[in-house]
């Protein structure tokens, strides 16, 4: 029975999986079919559920909306879904003015706006805030903002940022809220009718003025009044949701509803689309929901002839957010790390072939998540900061699973399982930006390079953690338990020494052929900004390692240093070259990441202390005693065994 323990564990998580393909259970008002519609935004065709989810993450950092925050988990608070929100926002905006979705942490900023704190019987948790509770205070935000804007990135504060931030966030929020008709419209079809019937006269008036007959002047004033009113509304930018009246135009022929109601008078009326929409929004304020899903139906099947390939890809990509494939991946690697781990303390095989296959199967998840990505954008895997953290948790992985199959000690697995699970939690908080997907500067719009440069570059990155993750394990288990025995640091430190090798050759050619891409680009092989110098910096310290292990300079324990150091190194490329502020991959100053990253590079730096003690303060080394080559032999852990195959392949 035990053997087939681990069969059961993977079908268990592969029911489970399959269980998130299953629909969902749709309320009377179909919104994930309103999900569905295709709109511009960002520089890019998106669905309604991308533009949704992207915002809340901006607003409150969830995809989904707690309307009871100040309610625990067990008393089942009210949750509204991202698109739920939307719909709301864009329809009924006097209803979602009063919901919490508005994350302020910083008690300055929240001393400055007076907003509650945290109090049950005022229905506050202190740190979710509606627009309603926000609007008032709106002039001392914008003075704040003011002075922030005028100090240099180097000098704001955190509370400069968290004004900036906000700010930014409000703004996303006028923004989304008059997408589909003016906020404060209350019967917009009927305004869209009244506009209609305003524009022959008014048309009439403005060309009698300039023929020299006799204008209406109440005629083309109330034109005017309602040409004001759009042009306000477009100012906005909002999404862009109407699409050109020539299916063959250019993606920048998408128009807001205020552009396409203010270019009205010249194209012949007002545009179809913008008319469905009000019979959504008519449909949704009265609470109807058949009407509503008829409205939605219809307008999908209007589009459907000269706008299939939108619809299509805006289906995809809902489809896509609905599965949430790395949230799926990071739960089944941190179970197969924990089992990974057990395996070590009872010398388990069951549990080590269990572990194995749940990261396989996450593997497998992982693979089919970057993979979809890659065919929604059309790229290769690699374009952003985002993507880069779950292809180089990816590459861990395959790395991991293959030590895995020659040692077969659960040190692969745990590894792999690790890392991957790490580099999603990475990619998830980088989520919180906005949109992943986003449009790529154009001096970086090449595929040719992205899959080359920037995949071989991103690979060194995963092998040297992955080097690095190994040299930890060893640390963690010598130091701190006696299960590493003298078989098992040498099984380590063959792996360690091999993926550095791995790691140097992908981040030496990684490197070359992105001092190449800047030669062709801008004519300055050398000239390269803090990243491309970054990944220079992991080239050198993997040749380091290896010339000092080659050289007799250090042993086993050494070897684990340096690699755990390459951590450091590779995580100052990876993420604190970003922050600087100068070249063509800054993003910016980010204090959480900041911070996170020196909490990294503190950890890495206590585990290198721990590998410099005496040996004698090691728990596996302590009691370890020199054996004979037979007893070595007859010794060995399951790891040994794939020694000399891993080192021939």
């Amino acid at each position: 029975m035990r053997k087939w323990l681990p069969l059961v564990a993977a079908g268990l998580a592969a029911l489970w999986l399959l269980s998130g393909l299953l629909p969902p259970g749709e309320p009377d008002v179909a919104y994930a079919e309103f999900g569905r519609l295709p709109l511009l935004f960002n520089g890019r065709c998106q669905p309604m559920d991308s533009v949704a989810r992207n915002a809340l993450l901006t607003l409150r950092g969830k995809q989904a909306a707690n309307l009871e925050p100040w309610k625990g988990g067990m008393e089942h608070p009210r949750i509204v879904s991202g698109i739920e929100w939307l719909t709301t926002l864009m329809m009924s905006p006097e209803v979602a003015d009063a919901w919490p979705v508005f994350r302020v942490d910083h008690p300055e900023l929240v001393s400055l706006l007076k907003l509650p704190g945290k109090d049950r019987d005022a229905r506050s948790d202190g740190m979710h805030f509606s627009w309603n509770q926000i609007r008032p205070s709106l002039p001392a935000l914008d003075r704040e903002a003011a002075r922030a804007n005028a100090v240099s990135d180097a000098l704001r504060t955190r509370f400069d940022r968290a004004v900036l931030g906000l700010e930014e966030r409000a703004a996303l929020y006028n923004r989304l809220k008059n997408t589909l008709k003016p906020q404060d419209a209350l019967d917009w079809p009927r305004e869209l009718d009244d506009f209609g019937r305003a524009i022959g006269p008014g048309m009439a008036a403005m060309g009698a003025s300039h023929s020299g007959d006799t204008p209406d002047p109440a005629a083309r004033e109330r034109l005017l009044v309602f040409l004001q009113r759009y042009e306000a509304m477009a100012a906005d930018e909002p999404p862009r949701v109407v699409p050109p009246r020539d299916p063959e135009g250019s993606r920048e022929a998408w128009t807001s509803v205020g552009e396409a109601l203010v270019d009205a008078p010249r194209d012949g009326g007002i545009p179809d689309p913008v008319r469905r929409y009000a019979a959504i929004v008519a449909a949704f304020r009265s609470g109807k929901a058949d009407a509503f899903n008829r409205a939605v139906l219809a307008y999908r099947s209007s589009l459907a002839p000269g706008f299939l390939k939108e619809l299509t890809k805006a289906r995809r990509e809902a489809f896509f957010n609905r599965l949430q494939p790395f949230y799926s991946a990071m739960v089944l690697y941190v179970i197969a790390f924990l089992l990974a781990c057990l395996s070590w303390v009872n010398a388990s095989h069951v549990l080590r072939r269990s572990a194995a296959s749940l990261a396989v199967l996450a593997f497998v998840v992982h693979t089919a998540g970057l993979l979809f990505r890659m065919w929604l954008e059309g790229r290769p895997p690699v374009t952003n900061l985002y993507s880069s953290a779950v292809f180089i948790g990816w590459g861990a992985v395959v790395l991991g699973l293959v030590l895995e199959r020659f040692y077969r000690d659960g040190i692969g697995t745990s590894v792999a399982s690790s890392v991957g699970f790490v580099t999603l939690i990475i990619a998830h908080h980088l989520s919180m930006s906005g949109d992943t997907m986003e449009m790529m500067r154009a001096v970086l719009d090449t595929n040719l390079w992205l899959a080359t440069h920037v995949v071989a570059v991103t690979t060194g990155y995963a092998s040297t953690f992955v080097a690095g993750f190994l040299a930890v394990i060893y640390v963690v288990r010598g130091a701190f338990t006696r299960t590493l025995r003298q078989e098992t640091g040498a099984s380590l430190a063959r792996m360690v020494y091999g993926i550095v090798c791995f790691a140097t050759l992908f981040s030496f050619v990684g490197t070359v052929l992105g001092g190449i891409w800047a030669d062709q680009s801008w004519g300055r092989f050398w000239g390269w900004d803090p990243k491309e110098n970054g990944a220079l910096i992991i080239v050198l310290w993997n040749v380091l390692i290896l010339h000092a292990r080659w050289g007799g300079m250090v042993r086993e324990r050494g070897l684990m240093n340096l690699a755990i150091f390459g951590n450091i190194v590779t995580s100052w490329s990876w993420f604190g070259t970003n922050m600087l502020g100068i070249g063509l991959h800054s993003y910016g100053f980010m204090d959480s990441a900041f911070k996170w990253l020196l909490a990294f590079v503190a950890s890495q730096l206590a585990l290198i202390a721990i590998g410099l003690l005496p040996e004698r303060s090691w728990l596996s080394l302590r009691r370890r005693s020199p054996r004979s080559d037979g007893d070595r032999k007859d010794a060995r852990e399951p790891g040994d065994r794939g020694a000399s195959e891993l080192a021939s392949t």
